[in-house]
């Protein structure tokens, strides 16, 4: 059997393979991936496609195939071929031994983008994390040159003791990582009961990557996040404070895009930090209404959310970068896409912000019980803290100067005015 060495550094000189499996939206998913490659910076020699009906379980793709690929990469030569599909180990093994080339599938390839995006202490352990539990199913794949050493009782090689020590090396390392991502989850729930005690709602900012999530959240609150026209652009969740309409205040966090056929592993790594997300009160999905594949993106979101328990949080499309729609019609065809509550806007423009604020306020007023005071002219210290932490709906002030106020206000902010001034609303 011929064996493959993987060599130590790999280059950007890539070949891409992606394979028709009949969906409907085959050529869009293409040019994402074709979009998924370039974000790394690699140089795209060729590009090879087919037709896959029935996946070999050896292969992935059957032998003529593979045999296409071999004499395309020893025309192109290659450092890397790179499969917009999920690979098992042995699948990886087979390629790699067939093309004399390393092989890697899309998990290996958006690992590879996260690891590069990630900023934040967390980011880069959650990053690690995948990374860990996607190489130590693939361990064998740097050792072939001792794969043939034997076990048994006075044959134990050292291909194998080279494989075990691997093995307990990266168990060790991922109980670590799981160790240290504990701890920064237990601080992320103190920092959730005190927003919590504080009564301050989240928003969080959820959709596909390159939605325009991060523009949106910039515009929101003058924040400097980092926008940039490619595909995971930013991964870290920024929180920042914003101020809404009617005295409400809540917390925006800006989270990390989706993408259709999320690994698994990175949904799992990236829970607590996507627990910000299940954990809202509220959730801004934001499209990008020029993509033609907006419904398809949707669809893919949705999914994700579920998978992470965040289905249920009240959600609000938004109908974002329509400043890039051709004419009027289509807007009016977005108008009547979904059932849902949908907002359309434009973070780049700001088009659409006031009545997005104006919306986000009105959702979590419903929320807030009403109340009733009466005060005399010279309470007018509790009218002034009612503006300052309430919701204000009608003040009347009748011929003796008394004022007749309707507001809203969270229980805790209620509750604490109420025992200042017991004397004023146990009279009512």
């Amino acid at each position: 059997m011929e064996f493959f060495e993987r060599p130590d550094d790999a280059g950007d000189h890539v070949l891409i393979v992606h394979l028709d499996t009949g969906r409907a939206d085959e050529q869009l998913a293409n040019q994402e991936f074709i979009d998924l490659v370039r974000s790394t910076g690699a140089d795209i020699v060729a590009e090879m496609g087919g037709v896959l009906r029935r996946p070999d379980a050896k292969h992935l793709i059957g032998s003529g195939k593979a045999a296409e690929i071999a004499e395309q990469v020893e025309i192109e030569q290659p450092d890397l071929v790179i499969f917009d599909h999920t690979l098992s180990p042995s699948q990886e093994r087979n390629l790699e031994r067939i093309l004399q080339c390393r092989v890697l599938d899309r998990t290996g390839l958006i690992l590879d983008i996260f690891s590069r995006r990630a900023q934040s202490a967390e980011g880069q352990l959650q990053v690690e994390l995948a990374q860990l539990k996607h190489l130590s199913t693939r361990l064998v794949r740097g050792w072939t040159h001792l794969e043939r050493q034997k076990g048994g009782i006075g044959l134990r090689g050292p291909g194998e003791t080279q494989l075990e020590t691997d093995r307990r090396l990266i168990g060790a390392r991922i109980t670590r990582i799981e160790q240290r991502l504990q701890k920064v989850v237990s601080r992320r729930e103190l920092g959730k009961e005190a927003r919590r005690l504080a009564e301050m709602p989240v928003v969080a900012l959820v959709g596909y990557t390159n939605a325009g999530k991060s523009t949106l959240f910039n515009r929101l609150t003058e924040a400097k996040v980092l926008v940039q026209d490619q595909l995971f652009a930013t991964l870290d969740p920024t929180l920042r404070r914003l101020a809404l309409p009617q005295g409400i205040q809540v917390i925006v966090a800006d989270t990390v895009g989706f993408i259709s056929d999320l690994p698994h592993d990175l949904v799992a790594a990236f829970r607590s930090t996507l627990d910000e997300t299940r954990s809202a009160d509220l959730l801004l999905h934001v499209v990008d209404a020029s993509n033609r594949a907006y419904g398809e993106q949707i669809s893919e979101v949705q999914k994700v959310l579920t998978q992470i328990g965040a289905d249920q949080v009240p959600q609000l499309l938004l109908m974002n970068k329509i400043d890039q729609l051709a004419d009027e019609a289509d807007r009016q065809t977005l108008s009547h896409f979904s059932d849902q509550q949908s907002i359309m806007l434009s973070a780049h423009t700001g088009e659409g912000k006031e009545e997005l604020l104006t919306i986000i306020a009105q959702h979590f007023l419903r929320k807030r019980p009403l109340r009733k005071v009466k005060l005399k002219p010279e309470e007018s210290c509790v009218r002034a803290k009612i503006y300052k932490n309430g919701s204000v709906l009608e003040e009347k002030i009748d011929s003796d100067g008394i004022i007749k106020l309707r507001f809203q206000m969270t229980d805790r902010h209620y509750n604490s005015l109420r025992k200042q001034h017991a004397d004023i609303f146990d009279a009512e």
